[in-house]
């Protein structure tokens, strides 16, 4: 496999649609695990990156010029109210890497950037939900010393646990 020089960093605001195109394309792999109506609105909702920007911070990861990657990082997630957790943690949501860019380590190294941020701003645990289908990001989380949360987990429909994960930094 070829080594991929990625520059992972803050997105500009020229390049929001790019992002939104990440998520869309990372994301499809699970349009059909929900009906249509709930899927457009997930999509929607995933997708809307300008409505986190005066909250949280949305991290790219760059190849060739290209964005390929994105994560959206809550510093002060407590008082988020998308994010929803205790005060004293940030919250990552929304992690996507481009499937052709799959396997590269493009995911993990946007999650290093925001445990990397959170650490330097003195925060305490970074939490995070995922879902059974999320399974390669989820074992990754769990790589990274991520632990379950099951007291943060929701049901946004019946038959669907979406879980919480915590990562404490020392």
């Amino acid at each position: 496999m070829v080594r991929l020089a990625v520059k992972i960093r803050d997105a500009r605001a020229d390049e929001l649609d790019e992002v939104a195109g990440v998520i869309k394309n990372a994301y499809s792999q699970y349009r059909t695990a929900m009906p249509p109506g709930e899927w457009r609105m997930y999509l929607h909702d995933i997708t809307d990156v300008r409505s986190r920007l005066d909250h949280a911070r949305l991290i790219v990861a760059e190849v060739d010029g290209e964005v390929v990657g994105t994560v959206t990082l809550y510093i002060d997630a407590a008082h988020v109210q998308e994010a929803g957790w205790p005060e004293g943690w940030a919250g990552v949501r929304i992690l996507a890497v481009r499937t052709a860019f799959r396997g590269r380590g493009i995911g993990r190294a946007l999650m290093e950037e925001c445990v990397q941020r959170s650490r330097e701003r003195g925060v305490k645990t970074i939490g995070l939900h995922t879902t059974e289908l999320m399974d390669v990001a989820r074992r990754m989380y769990e790589r990274m010393g991520f632990a379950r949360a099951p007291g943060f987990d929701f049901n946004p429909a019946p038959g669907i646990v979406v879980m919480a994960y915590r990562l404490d930094l020392r």
